[in-house]
């Protein structure tokens, strides 16, 4: 005897063998029961779910010799006809061949007639939105009022082709994607039935490759089962169905989350040296970034389609990149995935897109500034193949360290240097001011507290031309007709926060006074008024978040 396939051979023959589609099968088996059959239904759904298994047992069972029943026998000389596809009462049409108008005409004629020897005469047409316009227009008015006898059943991939009129007149049916885990255990049962060795981890990674299909997750199961004769291991199944040992989008993986452009430039020039599809790496890659993502979020790393110890070493990785940027980081390669299914040039494309990724540890989280992390302040040796470890480790990282620890650069330890050295340089960088420029130590007291809560107005308030306190009173002086300060204390929380921080320092009755810098500075000035354009919501929150600054607005 010739040898089937499995898909076949194990292609169900009742409703207890379908997978993953309970509802409908309840609703069927219902409907057999007690009697309420549709003249017309419609299966929808992907390849491989079951549409045109469902239809079959559906047509044994309305046809059975026992009778109407919720499942078929499978025993009488109908449901064995059925079966093999030789009743003359169940007629199989395939749309795909059989789209011209002519040959529906041909059959709703045929179809007039009643059942040779069945209960019902059945029409199964698959693939059903491959029919003409005119071609659903002749089926039509059989499909509105078809005899007692006649019942049609129609299968479709594409259901937004199907006409509405055709629709309305059918019960329609979803059959869903088989969710991995039902898949898993339905090939499992397949296996130990066929005495095909293989292990959990593999028959996961044959469900996730079938994409929510049985039949194309069994054929697989077939494929590999064949290549290695009855033994499918854990690491040819993830090279045969993965395409690429996962060690590659481990150390892809490392050098983004690193920051290491050249690591990604090296892993490009391996899948170049393979000769890998760059589109089917890229494909594989989001979704090993996706199990990081999933890791990340604290789900076991046995429910991740990998073997036991990649997954235990992808958990590792995701843990140290972190769920965010991890989120982040799916979020720009799927951006840039259309760019690279598209491109003739997918090579390029994937390595643009993955070096675009390594950059994001060298961003500076936009949360760290709008939490008040100051303007970022000149420094010629803060970045570049010459940046100090002291400068680099001020700067907020999507990736980096969670800490203000000092990063050691090219891998070496960063040696400790006198205070004295070092305190002048960085204090602008750590405190949002420099304090040299006021020689009264209970004014830079002062401004080290309001840098403590919030160094963008620490900065503004360093600016300013003179800062004098005496007899309970802070005295702010600005530059003759500058308006920084004015419109800086006027925006967001800035008064509150300079009022908290002069109750901490000097106390609760402590004032603070806004003059303009004269000749005479014991003379106060009345305020000047500010812009009215300046007050605008839009025009404070640029500024705020940017930390400028606004004398006035010209218009042309």
């Amino acid at each position: 005897m010739a040898y089937q396939v499995l898909a076949r051979k194990w292609r169900p023959q009742d409703f207890s063998g379908v997978v993953g589609q309970e509802p409908i099968v309840t609703a069927l088996r219902n409907a057999l029961s007690e009697g309420r059959v549709a003249q017309a239904y419609l299966f929808s759904g992907i390849r491989g779910v079951g549409k045109t298994s469902v239809a079959r047992v559906l047509a044994k069972a309305l046809n059975c010799e026992k009778g109407l029943a919720a499942d078929p026998c499978n025993e009488c000389v109908v449901c064995r006809e059925i079966t093999g596809g030789s009743d003359m009462d169940v007629i199989e049409v395939d749309a795909a061949t059989y789209s011209k108008v002519e040959q529906v005409r041909e059959l709703t004629e045929s179809l007039k007639y009643g059942p040779a020897r069945d209960r019902y005469k059945v029409v199964i047409i698959d693939e059903i939105h491959r029919l003409s316009r005119q071609a659903f227009d002749a089926l039509l008015k059989i499909v509105e009022e078809p005899p007692e006898h006649l019942l049609f059943i129609f299968a479709t991939t594409e259901v937004e082709a199907v006409p509405a009129t055709i629709l309305s007149r059918c019960q329609e049916f979803h059959f869903r994607r088989v969710a991995t885990p039902a898949v898993a255990a339905h090939l499992a049962t397949l296996a130990a039935a066929e005495e095909i060795q293989v292990s959990e981890t593999a028959l996961r990674l044959l469900a996730r490759a079938g994409e929510g299909s049985i039949r194309d997750s069994v054929a697989l199961l077939d494929q590999l089962a064949t290549f290695g004769s009855g033994k499918i291991p854990d690491k040819e199944a993830a090279r045969i169905l993965g395409g690429v040992d996962t060690a590659f989008h481990q150390r892809l993986l490392t050098a983004i989350t690193g920051g290491d452009g050249a690591g990604v430039a090296a892993a490009v020039q391996h899948m170049v040296a393979e000769g890998w599809e760059p589109r089917h790496i890229y494909s594989e890659f989001l979704s090993y970034c996706r199990d990081a993502l999933h890791l990340a979020l604290g789900v076991p790393d046995e429910q991740v389609d990998l073997p036991r110890e990649e997954a235990v070493a992808l958990a590792e990785l995701a843990s140290a990149a972190g769920y965010e940027n991890l989120l982040r980081l799916l979020h720009q390669l799927l951006s840039s995935e259309p760019i690279v299914r598209r491109s003739e040039a997918g090579t390029l494309a994937a390595e643009i897109a993955w070096l675009r990724a390594a950059e994001l540890p060298k961003l500076t989280r936009v949360e760290e500034i709008l939490g008040g992390g100051g303007r970022p302040t000149p420094n010629k040796g803060s970045s570049g193949p010459g940046a100090t470890p002291e400068a680099s480790s001020q700067k907020p990282s999507l990736f980096g360290q969670r800490s203000n620890e000092t990063a050691p650069v090219g891998g070496g330890q960063a040696n400790p240097t006198p205070i004295e050295e070092e305190a002048a340089p960085e204090a602008t960088a750590t405190t949002g001011f420099d304090s040299g420029r006021f020689a009264d130590e209970r004014v830079v007291a002062l401004l080290t507290e309001v840098s403590r809560v919030k160094q963008s107005l620490a900065a503004h308030l360093g600016e300013a031309a003179e800062l004098t306190y005496a007899d309970g009173e802070l005295r702010i002086y600005t530059p003759p007709e500058d308006r920084w300060l004015h419109t800086a204390l006027r925006r967001g929380n800035n008064r509150e926060v300079l009022e908290r921080c002069l109750a901490a320092v000097w106390g609760s009755r402590t004032r603070w006074r806004l003059l303009e810098k004269r000749p005479e500075p014991t003379s106060a000035a009345a305020e000047p008024e500010p812009d009215p354009a300046l007050e605008h919501p839009t025009v404070q929150n640029v500024l705020d978040v940017f930390g400028g600054s606004a004398r006035t607005i010209e218009t042309d």
